[in-house]
């Protein structure tokens, strides 16, 4: 069982390859807004955490993450 802080920080591994513009990663830190991702990046970013952790996130599930701290928890939760 991975702990909050150790996930964020793996996932947090995984955004740097896409973060193009250098923005610090946080909790907080929005794929749209923050980061700037277009539905491409998106899409590319959650085929990579899907095979990093072996989960599959539904559409559903990632309409409802819209920042890192989203997606730390819905990682977590696939993973449980």
């Amino acid at each position: 069982m991975t702990d909050r802080a150790e996930m964020f920080e793996r996932l947090k591994g995984l955004i740097e390859p896409f973060n193009k513009k250098g923005v610090e990663v946080t909790e907080t830190t929005t794929f749209a807004g923050d980061l700037e991702w277009d539905s491409l990046t998106v899409m590319d970013f959650v085929a990579e955490v899907e095979d990093s952790f072996d989960i599959v996130i539904s559409m559903n599930l990632q309409a409802e993450i819209e920042n890192v701290g989203h997606l730390v928890d819905a990682v977590m939760k696939l993973t449980d």
